[in-house]
């Protein structure tokens, strides 16, 4: 079998920033239903169509590709008392207390007792990734699993 239009990929990876150093640790694994439903990058989806069970691969990806480039806008430093008492760094928060609704993460990067840095981009915008990647497993996926993914990736 062969990845194709709704089949099920399962792939081992890991992942590299561009200097060649791990970004996490280990291998980890995705999987996806081939065919442009949304749960993969574009380029990695494109260059796995036609390949087999156990091929391997690595693909280079600029930001983007990925993750999009780093937007300094994102960057935002906001007082401290809009926080709830027990807060460090590396805690998330959906949307900027205090602020209209905007749809995004934001990650504590930075804390004093008068001030919070908050930044709304992904861990990894603005880096180059390296993708080395090995399939698993394919399989057909059923009728119902097809419509599934469609409604899920539906906007």
């Amino acid at each position: 079998m062969q990845i194709e239009q709704d089949v099920w990929v399962t792939v081992r990876y890991r992942l590299y920033d561009s200097q060649g150093e791990p970004i996490e640790e280990g291998e980890r694994e995705w999987t996806y239903l081939h065919g442009g439903y949304g749960a993969v990058f574009p380029r990695i989806e494109a260059a796995l169509g036609g390949r087999s069970l156990g091929e391997t691969a690595s693909f280079y990806l600029e930001p983007e590709d990925t993750f999009g480039d780093y937007d300094a806008e994102l960057l935002k430093v906001v007082p401290r008392d809009r926080f709830p008492g027990v807060l460090e760094p590396g805690m998330t928060f959906e949307d900027v207390p205090g602020e209209p609704h905007d749809g995004l993460l934001y990650t504590v990067t930075d804390l004093t007792d008068e001030a919070v840095v908050l930044d709304g981009n992904h861990p990894l915008a603005g880096m180059g990734l390296r993708f080395d990647i090995e399939i698993d497993d394919l399989r057909l996926a059923t009728a119902e699993e097809v419509e599934a993914e469609r409604a899920r990736a539906q906007p």
